[in-house]
């Protein structure tokens, strides 16, 4: 992960990738997975997402990651919440009642840290990745992921060369084919959106299960 790239772009908030608003797909796909309300929830690649707040008010405790730590301190001051700092040999661990965020790679991320955490929130970190890394994040997600996990993914689709990503397009073929060792993959559908600058695109939305 090119880790000097994002942080550039949250250090001069250039940040298009960010929705300012709780995401409509999360709202009405959430509960085809079929997971407890208390059940604790995964956010790779969090960034400050408002979909965070959402998932806690839905009874979820809340474990995210990103590289930026500009991102994580955002979420929490732009949200008004109170929060604890402390440091790791690997990540930077902020805390509210109900949320850690943690200040690091993905990629050094292990089952351990996830704990009890059965179900995964992705909606910016598949489409974030060059087409070289998704491989390795999908397999790192297969390591830290037990069987029966759940996966709610939300990608993009546009025409080659309309946007230079991120966010990336990530064609159906290619989310199966990346997925469908280590998971279950199910199509949910597909629906005009609109991208960085307005760009007309297609939103598309998968539920995912950890196979045995």
């Amino acid at each position: 992960m090119d880790h000097q790239f994002w942080h550039e772009r949250w250090e001069q908030n250039q940040i298009g990738f960010h929705q300012s608003e709780i995401n409509a797909y999360l709202n009405s796909h959430w509960a085809e997975l079929g997971i407890p309300n208390d059940a604790p929830v995964f956010v790779p690649l969090c960034g400050k997402s408002l979909d965070m707040l959402w998932l806690r008010e839905q009874g979820h405790a809340l474990l995210g990651i990103d590289i930026s730590d500009v991102a994580l301190q955002a979420f929490f001051t732009e949200n008004q919440l109170p929060s604890t700092v402390s440091k790791t040999d690997r990540f930077t661990e902020y805390s509210t009642d109900g949320i850690k965020l943690l200040g690091g790679d993905f990629f050094a991320l292990t089952r351990e840290d996830l704990g009890e955490i059965r179900a995964v929130y992705d909606r910016a970190a598949l489409i974030a990745l060059p087409p070289d890394m998704r491989k390795d994040y999908v397999r790192h997600m297969e390591k830290l992921l037990p069987a029966g996990a759940r996966i709610l993914l939300i990608t993009l689709e546009y025409p080659d060369g309309m946007l230079k990503g991120p966010p990336f397009s990530v064609p159906q073929y290619e989310v199966e084919t990346l997925y469908q060792e280590g998971f279950d993959v199910t199509f949910k559908g597909r629906w005009d959106g609109l991208g960085p600058k307005g760009k007309p695109l297609k939103e598309v939305v998968y539920t995912l299960q950890r196979k045995p």
